[in-house]
């Protein structure tokens, strides 16, 4: 007995190191941070002095709208959406689309929510690292005056340095996320413990009644409030986004016994803290530690801070991965930083243009009070467009009670639109720039997504059945060379044109003629042993099709190496060669997209990722074919 309850304790032990810790650094930095402006924020949204019935309204509607959204709505039900253990919105997309061929316009009013809460995200994501590592630098201010000058100059230098050792991978430093999360969390609840014990008072703000009062006694007034209220639920889709990587279980124990309680005591705290000294309402966050820890306080919250962007930082490069793997953007570069994890991506282009973008943020916005007039509109999009999601799959595919579902994510649905309202009071403070940002990549997914079926539908009359193509080559005693050939083609795609082509140049096919065609499914990963197949359609004819998940990178060597291995095709690395197309559309006036979108889609093209080093194909072995096509 004694040896199972130590046994039973070593599991908690390394259940608790292996992923309850980790977790904290990367799935709470976001939502974790929020307590160094939100606070402040809704006081400044107030216009008033900070008297007892607005810091506990302020509270109230603080406290029940992390519960409602965070505590109820994602980690209780949004979570329950698990597509093989991934979460975050392509993933929910994924599992909620129904099949390309079903009937009415469901999957494309379906897709349409799901990428406007994607492109969303990207509006949303070079805004948190600015304003998370401002408003922590800020505090130097408070610690050390003389450096207030410089604390744009330090805001810029920390998110660079950051972004820079993105191309090293953060396997090495990760390690030390979690212990300096967990230190920030119970910092954050003994002192807002000490100021709530002081002032206990303030614990009456945990009636709603006090929230609903203050909504009520302060009318349009309160749109602005509820537009800074939402700050403190902004981390909400990280910790949906970040469940492939911990788990469930993990999440939620993390969440309900520390990071709940710890930024629910902090808010109480700094609510204490203003009501005492109502002079501290300008920072009441670093203004309620005492003066001898504040500048230890201030870099801890640098590193907090640093930590929630890093967490931002993945979490857009892995959504860049997933929506290329689907067809919604242009493959991009992707280098892989760690040899053990798959998480662990690290791609130049998004990573550069985060950089600069925020930089150029903090130059122009100068103040993480006047970001906080820009953030919250993008993120309450994407949440919105959560629910939605949720509810049609919860509806047509788990086939919950309808009435229930109704009245369950009704509430969430007007809750967010509730926020998203109140945000948008603030487009011409500086909630356009996110809008801005995300309508453009989302014009960047539409239009990548209508090129890709217009090229398709051009190439279409060009493209011959392959059965018939086989019967001609056979009954023609087309000349066969020795060695295998790999064509890669489209999932539908008949005779892929690369094929044609040599055809026609060379007069001659190799012995093996291989046709590959890589499908991403909707699931992140493919675990089937079966899911390389391979049929013979003629002798040395061969059709293979490779499926693998939206998380995976295709390997095209590495799939002729497992069918070699089980005696599907046969495959030797020096006599294989690979023939790629290459597809160069001219735009033109044909029916299909405006010019300006056929210019920019001509731009995408020529801007993505080279096939070879995407597929993994060795450039020596490699052909490749270029064609024109209007479109």
């Amino acid at each position: 007995m004694a040896q199972q309850h130590v046994d039973s304790t070593t599991d908690q032990a390394h259940w608790v190191k292996q992923l309850a810790l980790p977790a904290l650094g990367v799935v709470f930095g976001d939502i974790g941070t929020s307590p160094l402006y939100t606070l402040r924020e809704c006081i400044n949204a107030t216009g008033e002095m900070p008297v007892e019935a607005t810091i506990l309204g302020l509270l109230s509607l603080i406290f029940w709208s992390v519960f409602v959204v965070i505590s109820l709505k994602y980690v209780f039900f949004i979570m329950r959406a698990s597509n093989q253990g991934e979460g975050g919105i392509m993933a929910l997309l994924a599992l909620a689309l129904p099949a390309e061929d079903s009937p009415g316009n469901r999957r494309n009013v379906l897709l349409t929510i799901g990428l406007i809460g994607a492109a969303a995200f990207y509006g949303d994501s070079v805004i948190t690292p600015a304003l998370s590592v401002l408003s922590a630098v800020e505090g130097l201010e408070i610690s050390v005056p003389s450096l207030k000058d410089y604390v744009l100059h330090i805001s810029i230098t920390v998110l660079i340095g950051l972004f820079l050792i993105q191309r090293h991978g953060t396997a090495g430093i990760g390690k030390y996320f979690g212990p300096i999360i967990l230190v920030w969390f119970l910092t954050l609840a003994w002192i807002g413990a000490i100021r709530v014990f002081e002032y206990p008072n303030v614990l009456q703000a945990l009636n709603p009644l006090y929230g609903v009062h203050y909504l009520y006694q302060h009318g349009s007034q309160s749109l602005l409030v509820l537009g800074a209220v939402v700050l403190a639920v902004t981390g909400g889709e990280a910790l949906y986004a970040d469940m492939g990587h911990f788990g469930l279980k993990p999440i939620r124990a993390c969440w309900f016994y520390l990071v709940f309680p710890a930024l629910i005591l902090n808010y109480f705290g700094q609510g204490a803290t203003v009501l005492a000294h109502p002079e501290f309402a300008s920072n009441p966050f670093f203004l309620m530690f005492p003066d001898w820890m504040q500048l230890a306080i201030v870099v801890l919250a640098t590193l907090a801070t640093i930590i929630a962007s890093q967490a931002v930082i993945s979490g857009t490069f892995s959504l860049t991965q997933q929506a290329f793997q689907l067809g919604y953007l242009p493959r991009v570069r992707v280098a892989q930083t760690s040899s053990f994890q798959k998480g662990q991506i690290y791609l130049p282009g998004p990573n550069y243009i985060m950089m600069f973008a925020t930089a150029l943020l903090i130059l122009g916005f100068e103040t993480s009070s006047n970001l906080a007039s820009a953030y919250g509109i993008a993120v309450t999009i994407t949440m919105l467009a959560t629910s939605l999601l949720f509810y049609m799959l919860a509806r047509d595919v788990w086939r919950w009670n309808r009435i229930l579902l109704s009245i369950l994510v009704g509430s969430f649905i007007m809750l967010d639109a509730g926020f998203l309202l109140s945000n948008l009071i603030k487009v011409m403070a500086g909630g356009w720039l996110p809008l801005m940002l995300g309508a453009g990549i989302l014009i960047l997914m539409f239009t990548w997504i209508r090129g890709r079926m217009i090229v398709h539908k051009r190439l279409h009359p060009f493209e011959l059945d392959l059965e018939s193509f086989i019967d001609n080559a056979v009954k023609n005693n087309i000349l066969r060379v020795p060695g295998t050939a790999i064509y890669l083609a489209a999932p539908h795609e008949g005779v892929p044109s690369g094929l044609m082509q040599n055809l026609k140049h060379y007069k001659a096919l190799h012995t093996r003629t291989v046709i590959m065609s890589i499908v991403v499914t909707d699931r992140p990963t493919e675990q089937d042993p079966d899911r390389f197949k391979v049929f013979e359609r003629s002798p040395g004819f061969y059709k293979l099709v490779a499926h693998f998940g939206f998380m995976e990178f295709p390997d095209m060597p590495y799939v002729l190496e497992f069918c070699h291995e089980r005696g599907l095709l046969h495959y030797e690395r020096e006599d294989t060669t690979y023939f790629v197309s290459r597809v160069f559309p001219v735009p033109t006036q044909l029916p299909g997209m405006a010019i300006w979108r056929e210019k920019l889609f001509v731009w995408m093209l020529k801007n993505t990722a080279f096939v070879p080093d995407f597929f993994h194909i060795p450039a020596d072995d490699l052909v490749e074919l270029h064609m024109k096509i209007e479109i």
